[in-house]
């Protein structure tokens, strides 16, 4: 081992070439030089032979070692946001001043009224006893209101902390194949798809795939589809789903595809943001409308969510057919 690292030493590749030869010209002296420049060439050879692997090996180090920073930061991110969220709920939790306890011995004095001069002591008027009582209700139905007001406020803080908490692990994005398409009795811009989704039975998903798209030719197709939103009414058929679709214009639409050997039921899911989905979207939390803005397709065609890629479990990623830096609707 030590003369094989010597030999990579310029020091020690110098003297050995210097003895190796001496000995070859003593050995051969016609054709000593040429196995000579034999040597030199194999030497050279070897040395940035062993130089590449080291780079490589040093590579492959680093990109270990960023990967898991990476992962490590994401981590934090998402430690500090949930403090953010609860430092910000505690500082919104309403601070009620201790109840004041009325003077009831003020209260039957300045309700007792005096004996008129020139009474005798016999005729004297005792304060009526509903009075204090009359306070002492009035003081225990705001006590009980000021607590229901407390209770009511902090159930709104908790439901605003649990609200807040606003990212793409809410939507339940499945693979579906779509297994018939026609267009929309009351709307030609619109196609009405039955798809697949790995249940007992096909769903109904009205949706605008662009003017150049052919409903014959998205039969048998598979799909990206948000399986958690409320069935709506659209020109009269009822959408169950909705389909994902890579857009840079109206014109210009395309399905977003799950990866190859996906099948229907598949879950789409994010690295980044682990957790189950809804049951069901509620329209007057806007989740899908807060979320879409950074649904997108990046410079290599490939679907994401804040730089974290759709991916279907030890399948793939999901990605559009041809369409680069565009939005995801």
């Amino acid at each position: 081992m030590d003369n094989t690292d010597n030999l990579f030493h310029p020091r020690g590749s110098v003297l050995c070439l210097i003895v190796l030869e001496a000995a070859v010209m003593k050995l051969d002296p016609e054709d000593g030089e040429q196995i000579i420049d034999y040597f030199k060439t194999h030497a050279l050879l070897t040395r940035e032979k062993a130089l590449l692997q080291a780079s490589v090996r040093e590579q492959k180090k680093l990109l270990v070692e960023n990967a898991k920073l990476k992962k490590d930061i994401e981590q934090l991110k998402t430690q500090l946001q949930d403090k953010q969220r609860r430092r910000a709920a505690k500082s919104l939790l309403p601070t009620a001043p201790p109840p004041q306890t009325p003077n009831l011995t003020s209260t039957t004095a300045a309700n007792q009224p005096s004996s008129p001069a020139g009474a005798t002591g016999a005729f004297q008027v005792n304060p009526l006893p509903s009075s204090s009582s009359s306070h002492e209700r009035r003081d225990k139905h705001s006590r009980r209101r000021r607590g229901e007001r407390k209770a009511r406020s902090t159930s709104d803080l908790l439901s605003l902390g649990m609200e807040s908490q606003v990212d793409v692990s809410r939507l339940d994005l499945r693979v579906g194949r779509i297994l018939s398409a026609r267009v929309h009795p009351l709307a030609e811009a619109m196609i009405v798809q039955e798809v697949d989704m790995g249940e007992n039975s096909s769903r109904t998903v009205v949706s605008k795939v662009g003017q150049e798209a052919k409903p014959e030719e998205l039969q048998g197709s598979l799909a990206v589809l948000l399986c958690n939103v409320k069935a709506c009414k659209l020109k009269g058929v009822v959408s169950q789903a909705r389909l994902l679709c890579c857009c840079i214009s109206d014109d210009c639409v395309e399905l977003l595809v799950p990866p190859t050997g996906s099948t229907p039921g598949d879950r789409v899911t994010f690295l980044n943001y682990p957790g189950e989905p809804d049951k069901e979207l509620q329209s007057k939390e806007k989740v899908w409308e807060l979320l879409q803005p950074d649904l997108q397709v990046d410079g290599r065609g490939v679907a994401n969510y804040k730089g974290c890629s759709f991916e279907v479990k030890g399948k793939g990623l999901c990605r559009a057919p041809s369409l680069t830096n565009c939005i995801i609707r």
